[in-house]
């Protein structure tokens, strides 16, 4: 349920937007959303590049913390991972066993200890475009900001006010999402969003879970030879998991960045 959540959320904003060239005068003009469309799709398609490169050149440590509280905030588990990134290690070395095993977390009973709902399925990876989704929400373009040393468009957005197709989890998710975004001027990449569901959405029509909060957030950092990488990711859920009320936060941090090779 929570990849679901995170792929549709950030996949409905990335798909409407439009940006300008890059604007070294903070009082330029700003273009109109419908304006540049196209360049965003191209940028979207070099984010595998980009990554690809980033972990060919850079090494860099991640640390993932999910804490689970029951409805009245109280600690119930704490889990927390860290990993080593190193492109200079051998090429057939065991890769992240997250990502190697995809099904090494297997479901089970739902308990004051045990949840179903796990940070490490939240992937930037995962986020695509679909022009149909443009239609699903207003945006406004309310001015630029410096993130990162870098001028950014900040562009706010809310779901249409109207009904719209609900064919599967994913649009009930997409058709309640809001929130605000910011966009590098001269990349064209998504470096910063803040994003949260604006009504309860319920899971398997309300009796396996629901959610009436969740907040999402994430910056990225840009390297000296121009290269994106998620720096920071936190998440904010409370809902219902079969029938267990809890809260959960995940908290995800890259330090440590280093070039390792030219």
């Amino acid at each position: 349920m929570m990849t679901m959540i995170r792929k549709t959320i950030v996949l409905a904003v990335l798909s409407a937007m439009s940006f300008p060239l890059f604007a070294q005068d903070t009082n330029a003009p700003l273009p109109t959303v419908e304006s540049i469309f196209q360049r965003v799709v191209e940028r979207v398609k070099k984010e595998s590049d980009n990554d690809r490169a980033f972990d060919e050149r850079y090494s860099y440590s991640r640390t993932k913390v999910t804490e689970y509280r029951d409805s009245a905030g109280e600690l119930k588990k704490s889990e927390k991972k860290s990993s080593v990134h190193d492109p200079t290690a051998a090429k057939h070395s065991q890769p992240d066993a997250a990502r190697s095993n995809p099904g090494l977390e297997k479901s089970e009973a739902v308990s004051d200890t045990h949840s179903n709902v796990r940070g490490r399925q939240f992937k930037r990876d995962d986020f695509l475009l679909n022009q149909d989704l443009a239609r699903r929400f207003q945006f406004t373009l309310v001015g630029r900001e410096w993130i990162n040393g870098r001028p950014a468009l900040t562009i706010d957005f809310v779901p249409v006010n109207k009904k719209m197709p609900e064919r599967n989890l994913k649009d009930r998710f997409i058709n309640k999402a809001g929130g605000r975004v910011w966009v590098d001027e001269g990349d064209y990449c998504l470096v910063k969003a803040d994003v949260h569901l604006t009504q309860k959405v319920n899971v398997g029509f309300g009796l396996i879970g629901a959610v009436w909060k969740f907040d999402y957030g994430f910056e990225r950092g840009r390297t000296d030879d121009g290269l994106w990488f998620t720096r920071d990711v936190n998440w904010h859920l409370e809902g219902r998991e079969v029938v267990i009320n809890r809260q959960v936060d995940y908290h995800e941090k890259m330090i440590d960045i280093r070039r390792t090779a030219p």
